[in-house]
């Protein structure tokens, strides 16, 4: 359950649904598998997985959703391979090579014939809803896993108004200070052992498992680089490495942490088991999303415009 990347996102206007009305908006978008002829399908399903038919599960105003995407895999190897062959029969047939269209035509052909064949990969994606707070997380590597989370989401409820978290001052520019001089951290926070630095020129100098206050670390401060991404700990509570568009990653929650789920869990029923951890998570996450805002100069405000669609 516990997350290990998150994408943070400020909701406006937030919804006025409880915990039901939720669940059936999502069940407009329940995740159905794949047909023989698609390449993916995504959907709304159970975050207890198997055990579990329900949608939302709400703590205390934390809500967790979960995407689910199941795709065909179809290694590109194959499909060229079977392009390759059916080109080669082509141009015996024909006496010459066949035109760009064609040999797009006969790609599409082999793709749509070997679908049905070809296995599935199935890929889940969880959203920290914090109504509270008027705040999103999703957990995801990439920008564009968000994006195709919040477009779902979007269609369940028709309109749904949010903006990536940005902060008034550059991010780059707050976490450049705290390791070029440690009297500018805030109380409580540690820097890590890992950083990426940029250059004017757009070069990138990356380290990892070494002292970032080292003296090769401070002269390439000096001579101009900014800090772009910066690991950092919170004592008690969790580590991550964070962006300078404010996304979190590599997160690694404390043991203590993880110890009270494992006290707190019950008497092994995963579902328990899954709102322990998350109601433990996502108090730490709220927590850490606070201060964090308050660290890096405050929150910045975006006025209302293009991220209001709504569903087609």
């Amino acid at each position: 359950m516990w997350f290990k990347h998150l994408h943070l996102y400020r909701v406006h206007d937030q919804p006025n649904l409880d915990e039901a009305a939720l669940e059936q908006a999502l069940s407009a978008q329940l995740f159905q598998p794949v047909s023989k002829h698609e390449a993916k399908r995504t959907g709304f399903s159970a975050p207890g997985g198997r055990n579990s038919t329900r949608l939302v599960h709400e703590i205390a105003g934390q809500r967790l959703l979960r995407l689910r995407r199941q795709e065909r895999v179809l290694p590109t190897a194959v499909v060229n391979e079977e392009v390759e062959e059916r080109c080669a029969e082509f141009e015996t047939a024909n006496g010459f090579a066949p035109p760009r269209r064609e040999k797009q035509a006969i790609k599409e052909k082999v793709v749509e014939e070997l679908l049905p064949r070809a296995f599935t990969r199935n890929t889940h994606t969880d959203l920290w809803w914090d109504t509270q707070r008027s705040l999103m997380g999703i957990a995801c590597a990439s920008r564009k896993r968000g994006d195709e989370v919040l477009d779902l989401l979007r269609q369940a409820l028709g309109s749904l108004k949010v903006t990536p978290v940005a902060t008034k001052v550059p991010v780059g520019r707050t976490l450049t200070q705290w390791l070029s001089d440690p009297s500018t951290r805030p109380d409580g926070l540690t820097i890590g052992d890992n950083v990426e630095l940029r250059g004017e020129d757009d070069g990138v100098l990356r380290a990892r498992a070494i002292d970032l206050e080292s003296d090769e670390i401070q002269t390439a401060l000096a001579s101009g680089r900014q800090v772009s991404r910066l690991a950092l700990q919170v004592e008690g509570e969790l580590s991550f490495v964070l962006q300078d568009d404010v996304v979190l990653k590599s997160l690694k929650f404390d043991d203590h942490l993880l110890d009270e789920a494992d006290s707190d869990a019950g008497d092994g029923d995963s579902i328990v088991r899954l709102e322990t951890e998350f109601a433990l998570m996502s108090n730490a996450l709220g927590k850490l999303t606070d201060a964090l805002l308050v660290w890096l100069g405050g929150e910045n405000d975006v006025a209302a415009a293009p991220w209001d669609h709504e569903a087609s």
